[in-house]
């Protein structure tokens, strides 16, 4: 459809990102609000007619641009629930008290996410809350793990 974009969403389920009226799109380290006209569920994301964009050149300029919404329009997480933006910079430290680094990114796997964490080497934790990961204390800006440092 001519001025509609297809978006890769990370809501659960993806068409909760339609329940937000406006839309930040940053590309280039340039960002703009985007007012929502009406949108729908399309295979692993969205479709979404954006304010402004009415035919298939102004949506191609949109291509490759990262949706973004004002933090206060999100829900507070729940009990033991997190975004992605607040574990990225935390200190990981082993059961032991070993820093194994910092989280520079999260992946989403289908079982499980994980934990990217870098420090004098790359590790993949899995994010498993309970078993994997012990304690996320936010206000201290660290993520406990029971994770052998040679791993």
């Amino acid at each position: 459809m001519l001025g509609w974009v297809r978006v890769v969403s990370w809501c659960e389920p993806p068409e909760n990102l339609l329940g937000y009226p406006s839309w930040y799109l940053c590309r280039g380290g340039r960002c703009g609000l985007w007012r929502v006209r009406d949108g729908r569920a399309h295979g692993k994301g969205v479709a979404a007619w954006l304010e402004g964009c009415e035919d298939r050149d102004r949506a191609q300029a949109l291509a490759g641009a990262t949706v973004a919404v004002r933090r206060a329009e999100l829900p507070e997480p729940g009990e033991g629930e997190y975004y992605w933006a607040d574990l990225i910079g935390l200190t990981v430290v082993s059961a032991a008290g070993q820093e194994l680094g910092r989280v520079a990114a999260l992946m989403a796997t289908g079982a499980n996410d994980v934990l990217v964490v870098q420090g004098e080497r790359e590790r993949l934790i899995p994010f498993l809350p309970g078993s994997v990961v012990q304690e996320v204390d936010l206000v201290a800006r660290r993520v406990r793990v029971d994770w052998d440092p040679d791993f």
